[in-house]
């Protein structure tokens, strides 16, 4: 509750799904990945005008937040809400994965949920008493994304330093996994980086459709 909100206006919402049946729904929405049906809960954070925007027109305010400024003002009050009930989950003993999928869905997630005018699902987190203790992944070292001041382009060097753990054990993860070993075989790929954009993980070609239809999404719910 104490989560920081532009204005305190608090333009979020958080569906919890737990039923089976729409979690099953959910499941396919969201690529049919496996830890959703497992996953006691899910929560569906979500970018929300809505309300406040009822209320302004109630008190016969003018109306506001219907545009990008404030689809972006949104999704940010979501993601740090989505944070704070993260680290609180976590402090009970549960385990939570936020699902990148949901940008990738929003149009279906908002049907299914029955979102309204000016809101739009975010990010979608599943909720569960972990099975398994696996090992933490590796991070970035600090300094490849903390600058004094001003922005410091790295030289090739820099960057070389920056990736070198992260393509060995990055890679090493990957290739442990027998499916995703025979895929990028068959893509002809051999590094992490080839990895990451290949039609296997973050295809340019699936971005730049999504992003398309995320643009025709946000201007039927009225952010654009």
């Amino acid at each position: 509750m104490g989560a920081s909100s532009s204005g305190n206006l608090n333009s979020v919402t958080m569906v919890l799904t737990r039923d089976e049946d729409r979690k099953r729904v959910l499941w396919e929405t969201h690529g049919e990945q496996d830890m959703i049906l497992q996953a006691p809960l899910l929560v569906t954070f979500c970018a929300d005008w809505w309300r406040t925007r009822e209320w302004l027109r109630l008190r016969d305010a003018k109306d506001n937040f219907n545009n990008f400024l404030g689809f972006e003002v949104a999704s940010y009050d979501a993601m740090i809400l989505a944070q704070n009930v993260c680290l609180g989950f976590q402090n009970h003993g549960l385990g939570i994965c936020y699902m990148g999928t949901t940008l990738f869905a929003m149009k279906e997630i908002s049907e299914f949920l029955e979102l309204p005018e000016t809101c739009a699902p975010i990010t979608t987190i599943v909720v569960g008493y972990p099975a398994e203790d696996p090992a933490k992944r590796d991070r970035l070292p600090l300094k490849a994304f903390v600058h004094d001041e001003r922005y410091r382009l790295p030289d090739v060097d820099e960057i070389e330093e920056t990736y070198k753990v992260r393509e060995v054990k990055g890679w090493e993860r990957y290739m442990s996994m027998p499916g995703l070993r025979e895929m990028a075989a068959e893509h002809g790929i051999t590094t992490l980086a080839q990895f990451y954009t290949s039609e296997i993980k973050y295809d340019p070609k699936f971005f730049e459709e999504v992003s398309k239809e995320t643009f025709e999404f946000l201007k039927s719910k009225k952010f654009l």
